[in-house]
């Protein structure tokens, strides 16, 4: 094999299945387009179920299994079942309980986190515009 023709070998190498899993395949301006977080440079106002939709589902859940667990340790407590059951029952109501509390107060305790954030938001693009206003004249 001549050293002309080792370049060619190594593109035909590359262009296998194998090697295009192994290579990157974005660029860094897509992978900046691409990740999840919010750019400084999009300034699209979203509306507050944009904003508090994943707290409020959070919370919603979390308030759902806490009334089971509720509604099922209730249950345990107060009808005469076979024993069997009522130890699986006293075993999984407390359980539901203290799962949905924990979706509960993490929901609860997102929504301030958020809030900070918004602000925090507001301020930086409220000091950029007013960076980009002096240093433009």
């Amino acid at each position: 094999m001549t050293i002309e023709a080792l370049p060619r070998a190594l593109e035909i190498e590359e262009k296998s299945p194998e090697s295009k899993d192994l290579l990157p395949s974005q660029t860094a301006s897509s992978l900046c387009i691409s990740s999840r977080s919010e750019s400084v440079w999009t300034t699209t106002p979203r509306s507050n179920w944009e904003i508090y939709r994943k707290p409020i589902v959070i919370m919603s859940v979390g308030g759902a299994i806490l009334l089971f667990g509720v509604v099922i340790t209730c249950l345990a407590y107060t009808l005469p079942l076979d024993s069997k059951i009522l130890t699986v029952l006293k075993m999984i109501g407390p359980a539901f309980l203290s799962l949905g509390l924990m979706m509960l107060v993490c929901g609860l305790v997102w929504v301030p986190i958020i809030k900070k954030k918004q602000k925090h938001r507001q301020k930086s693009s409220f000091f950029q515009n007013l960076k980009s206003f002096f240093l433009n004249r």
